[in-house]
Order: C-alpha cells, then sequence, then structure tokens
C-alpha cells in the first residue's frame, strides 16, 4: 500500500512539474543558504585559526601601555630595553625564545624602484618567536648583530615589487639613508589574520635600526615563545612579576605594559566568527520556513483541485487515511526533494565561495544531514493539514464539487 501510495504522490507531482518545481523552490534556497553559510563560516575559522598559529607557537607579546591598540597608554608608559628580553630569556622557567622588536614605516629603494613598507628590528630569535622560516639565504651572524651591520632580510611581497622575477639575494637595498646587503629572503606567510599582508617585511638587525633609522634605543614589543607543555598562567605571572621589577613599579602602581597571548587572541575571533555563522545560519533557515508555507499553500490548491477525486476514492472504499497519508508522502516528497537539491547546489556553492574568499573548504556532513531531515520534517509539518482536510471531505459532497 505504501508504495502504491508513493507512486501516486510521484505521479501527481509530475503531472505539474513547473508549479512543483516553484512550491520547492523555497525550501531549494533555504538549505542551500544554511549549508553554504556554516560551510563558508567554518572554513573561516579555520583560517582565522591557522592565521593567528602563523603569528608564533604559544606566543606572548608585550607592549607598554596598559592595553593594546589606539589609547592604550603606549604614548606615556615608558619603552622596553633589549635588557629585558634576555633577562626574560634567562630568569624564566618555559621560555624557547624571546625577541625584542621595534619597526617603522618607511620607504625602501632598489633596482630603480620604490616600496612603502615597515622596517622591523630584532634578533634571530624573531624567526622562532614568530614562526619564520627562510626561502633562501642565511640569518643574521653574532658579529652582525653586535656591530649594527648593514644586513637584511626581506618577505616575499618585498622582492616582487623590487626586483620582479629576479632574485633579490646579496643585492644592495636602501632603507632610508643608508644601503644594505639582502643576505635572506623569508618563506612566504600570504594574509594575516587581520587582512595585513604579512610578507611586506623587511628585517634588519636590532642596532642596525635603532642607529641608522630610528636614533634611539627603544624596543616596543617583547616577543616571548613559550616551551610547547609550559603552564600559559605561570609563565604570564612570572613574566608580569619580573617586569614589573625591571619598571620599578610600587606595589599600588598599576602594570604600564600589557601582555596579549596568541592563544586567547585566536579563541576570541573563533568564537566572534561561530557566533557570526550560527546568526547567518539562522536567517537562513527562515526561508525553510516560507518554503514550507508555499508548500502548505500549494498543498491546500491541490486539495481544493481534485475534491471529485478524493471524494470517488472515499467512496469506493479507500480509508481516510489512506487518504491522508497520500498527501502527506505527496507534502514530504517535495520537501525531500528540494532538500537533496539544495544540498547540491550547496556543495558547489561552497567550493566556489571557499575559493573566492581563501578559505578551507570543510565538508561537513553532519549540517548537510541536519539540513536534509529539516526540510523533510517541513513537509509533514506543513503537509499534514492539507493531507487531514482531504481526508475528512465528505464522499457526497466531493462528488457534488465542481
Amino acid at each position: 500500500m505504501l508504495l502504491n501510495t508513493l507512486l501516486l504522490a510521484l505521479r501527481s507531482i509530475r503531472r505539474n512539474l513547473l508549479r512543483s518545481f516553484l512550491t520547492i523552490l523555497g525550501i531549494v534556497i533555504g538549505v542551500s543558504a544554511v549549508i553554504t553559510m556554516v560551510t563558508v563560516g567554518n572554513g573561516a575559522t579555520v583560517a582565522v585559526q591557522e592565521q593567528i598559529a602563523g603569528l608564533g607557537t604559544n606566543l606572548l607579546m608585550v607592549r607598554p601601555g596598559q592595553r593594546m591598540g589606539p589609547g592604550g597608554g603606549g604614548a606615556t608608559a615608558p619603552a622596553f630595553k633589549e635588557t629585558d628580553a634576555d633577562a626574560i630569556a634567562t630568569q624564566l622557567g618555559g621560555i624557547l625564545a624571546v625577541a625584542p622588536e621595534s619597526r617603522t614605516a618607511t620607504t625602501v629603494v632598489a633596482n630603480g624602484r620604490n616600496w612603502n613598507t615597515s622596517v622591523t628590528g630584532s634578533t634571530n630569535a624573531w624567526f622562532d618567536t614568530s614562526n619564520w622560516t627562510l626561502a633562501s639565504g642565511r640569518m643574521f651572524s653574532d658579529d652582525e648583530l653586535r656591530a649594527g651591520a648593514a644586513v637584511c632580510v626581506i618577505g616575499e611581497t618585498i622582492r616582487r615589487e623590487l626586483w620582479g622575477t629576479r632574485p633579490a639575494l646579496g643585492e644592495p637595498l636602501r632603507v632610508k639613508q643608508f644601503s644594505c646587503e639582502v643576505v635572506g629572503q623569508l618563506a612566504s606567510k600570504g594574509q594575516g589574520a587581520m587582512g595585513n599582508d604579512q610578507d611586506d617585511v623587511v628585517l634588519v638587525p636590532l642596532r642596525t635600526l635603532q642607529r641608522r633609522v630610528t636614533g634611539n634605543t627603544r624596543v616596543s614589543t617583547l616577543l616571548v615563545s613559550m616551551k610547547d607543555g609550559s603552564d600559559a598562567e605561570r609563565v604570564k605571572s612570572s613574566l608580569t612579576q619580573l617586569l614589573r621589577e625591571r619598571r620599578k613599579l610600587a606595589e599600588a602602581d598599576e602594570n604600564n605594559f600589557n601582555v596579549l597571548d596568541t592563544r586567547q587572541l585566536a579563541d576570541t575571533l573563533s568564537g566572534t566568527t561561530k557566533v557570526m555563522t550560527m546568526l547567518l545560519g539562522a536567517v537562513a533557515a527562515v526561508s525553510l520556513l516560507v518554503g514550507g508555507i508555499g508548500i502548505m499553500n500549494i498543498m491546500l490548491v491541490s486539495v481544493t483541485e481534485r475534491t471529485r477525486e478524493i471524494g470517488l476514492r472515499l467512496a469506493i472504499g479507500a480509508l481516510e487515511r489512506e487518504v491522508l497519508l497520500q498527501f502527506l508522502i505527496e507534502a514530504v516528497v517535495l520537501a525531500a526533494l528540494g532538500g537533496l537539491i539544495g544540498v547540491v547546489l550547496a556543495t558547489g556553492a561552497s567550493m566556489v565561495m571557499a575559493g573566492l574568499m581563501q578559505v578551507p573548504y570543510l565538508f561537513d556532513p553532519s549540517i548537510n544531514l541536519l539540513s536534509f531531515l529539516f526540510s523533510a520534517g517541513i513537509g509533514v509539518l506543513f503537509g499534514y493539514f492539507p493531507a487531514r482536510r482531504a481526508a475528512r471531505l465528505d464522499p457526497i459532497e466531493a462528488l457534488r464539487h465542481e
């Protein structure tokens, strides 16, 4: 009986193909929108986590001021010194590497071209704390670091903009009033979590930057990389206590520096991305309800159009539950078909959007299955009332219907 009822439902759908397609269009759009938003959102979350991880492994960023960003007190708080980095590396446990960092924006010139970029001064520990590797060339020697030699390591963007397709190793690069030799090229990292180009960087020894560019010995940031398995809270507590002592802060004084844990930043950004994904998915799910209302509307029209057919079936012995089941299955088949088409469209749309947004495509079987089952449930929910109305028709009145 169930097979016959299913065949009757499919025959009725095929009899009005265009109307059936327009009926399920809302379900198709709803399912594809929900799956696409959630899939792309999950990919964006993973991309943010990977980009934050690219900043450094177990990285703590220490800067002057009571908080990060503009107005954080960085202008009035004293800067760090290179000896602060040495003290952290030698006096605290669980530390992998500490890199003092200072940077300034300037114009670099080479090969008859110029480019506005950020010049960073640091030590070789900078490569470890920030997860940088060399594509070619070498790091700075100890003698170059001590003497503030005119050498530099450049990112891929600098090489591309100033030398095109040519290699840059051994070439001179003018930074402000002095010229430095390119001794290394960094492996490309691409876009950062904040949308910045991580490869747009020129690295010189810290003392080179201080003596030849900024003219002072200030250090704007301390990059502290912790060992794997270290207790982050204990390390941050010890780091804070050490810096308070070195900056001669009284017990009642507030910290005039701040410590940012990149893992906390990753968790915060990932949480924000997930909330936005859920919000967009919820908005897209509204169209599923609209599609369900469309199915109910068309089923009510179908009951009215087929009143004589229903009356004839009831008159020759069909049971009410059989008529109810026929129209209910018809509604469920419409909704499930719309859900299936929506899943297929969402797969293609997710791949395209992930490519355009440069985030990984992550197939999530749970959201695909859940969306399909939800669309079928919509068919049951909104198809039951028209089906019950058809089953309760009076056979005599139905046969008289024009």
